[in-house]
């Protein structure tokens, strides 16, 4: 589970969006998310593919490893 979470930081740092940002386009609270990115929630099936698609990436990208030795504090650079 901490994989998983692990890498929907990744994926959504990498797009240049807060935590704020992608909870918003889930329909969810920051909270929720939090919790999903520290690999403390469980996960269904239905919302592994519903953010995958948020994210633009194929639900299987979600189980390849994470790139970083561990997820990074603070909040990633907007993009301009």
């Amino acid at each position: 589970m901490r994989d998983i979470g692990r890498r929907i930081a990744e994926l959504r740092a990498a797009r240049g969006w807060t935590q704020a940002d992608f909870a918003e386009k889930l329909g969810t609270a920051v909270q929720n998310l939090a919790r999903m990115e520290q690999g403390r929630q469980d996960f269904r099936v239905r919302t592994l593919v519903r953010v995958a698609r948020k994210l633009g990436c194929d639900p299987r990208d979600l189980w390849d490893p994470p790139m970083t030795a561990r997820p990074r504090p603070g909040r990633p650079t907007r993009a301009r």
